[in-house]
């Protein structure tokens, strides 16, 4: 069977935001499964921050994205081909397919999912990726306690939001940062954070002697710059400050802005720790479990943004993140399921 695949590959390494001009539209013939490959056709696409960093030159946690390459992107979708003992045609299965139609791929890193578990978007969101950082950058490096505080920014995003639904499970105290009153209505009213503090329209500083008058214990950290600078004024005695991303820092096209209120860290006995969620790789399972059982239980919600439009859509859907457009896990549809 014959089959178009659209892709969109990286055309030049993005200055600042990227532009249209930094992609390459391409159609190519989908191709066949060959012994122990299948053939995936792409769903949904997951769209998150860390995709600005795949595109820069350099030594990271992960190898760049290469010119001409197609775009890294997490994904989900149903197989179409199989020559594969492991998997069969109209399994659902989630892997790193890129921003394209269709997937060839010998199955390394896919993982077969349960749309009767969750819908497709949820696997890419809260039993995906990002609901593995928040359970694994909380529960491990930010190891909190019950009546602690805990502070998240970019608690409405995909990540903070999970983060800091678990530490209410947990019997914590859980204040969210985020950008504008919707979303400072949302993570508590619907998420049941216990504030919020709008860095668009408040002074984080003076909001959090306000909310965490006793210090922060657990400082989930995903944007950097300014707030990370004002939260680590506000630290308790041993404090955990989990380094996740640094969104705000990007686009830039000037060094990044580090801590300038770093000395804090000694002062209070505290620490600050970077953590890669692929660090965790042999332990997803159980994290999908404890997961989709606080969800399935009603304890924690998964909020999923889906936009349509296809691969053509990416360009400007990835530009949502950098204008915080996005409430919850930001998803791009491809296909009809």
């Amino acid at each position: 069977m014959s089959r178009t695949n659209r892709q969109l590959r990286l055309a030049a390494r993005p200055v600042g935001q990227p532009r249209s001009t930094d992609w390459e539209h391409v159609e190519e013939p989908a191709g066949e499964p060959g012994d122990g490959e299948l053939l995936v056709q792409v769903l949904y696409l997951s769209i998150d921050p860390a995709m600005r960093g795949w595109m820069n030159a350099g030594k990271s946690y992960i190898r760049p994205v290469e010119i001409g390459e197609v775009m890294r992107a997490g994904a989900v979708g149903r197989v179409v081909a199989s020559r594969h003992p492991g998997f069969s045609v109209g399994d659902h299965v989630s892997g790193s397919f890129g921003v394209q139609e269709y997937c060839l791929t010998d199955g390394r890193g896919v993982t077969k999912v349960d749309p009767d578990l969750a819908p497709l978007p949820v696997h890419l969101g809260t039993l995906g990726m990002s609901g593995m950082t928040a359970y694994f950058g909380l529960l491990d490096v930010g190891r909190p306690q019950p009546g602690q505080t805990v502070v998240v920014s970019g608690a409405a995003g995909a990540v903070g939001s999970v983060v800091g639904q678990i530490a209410k499970i947990l019997g914590c105290r859980v204040i969210g940062i985020a950008g504008g009153e919707l979303k400072c209505r949302s993570v508590v009213e619907e998420l049941g954070f216990d504030a919020a503090i709008d860095y668009q329209t408040e002074d984080v500083r003076k909001a959090l002697r306000e909310h965490a008058p006793d210090g922060v214990d657990v400082y989930f950290d995903n944007v950097g710059g300014d707030i990370l600078d004002a939260v680590l004024t506000r630290l308790a005695r041993g404090a955990r400050i989990v380094i996740c991303g640094a969104i705000s820092q990007y686009n830039n096209t000037e060094p990044v802005k580090g801590p300038s209120n770093y000395m804090s860290l000694l002062v209070n006995r505290a620490s600050m720790t970077g953590m890669v969620v692929f660090d965790y790789a042999d332990r997803y399972h159980e994290a999908v479990a404890e997961l989709a059982e606080w969800r399935a239980t009603g304890r924690l919600r998964s909020l999923e943004d889906v936009v349509s439009g296809g691969v053509a859509a990416f360009p400007e859907t990835l530009l949502r993140l950098f204008r915080g457009e996005n409430l919850g896990k930001l998803v791009l549809k491809v296909a009809d399921e």
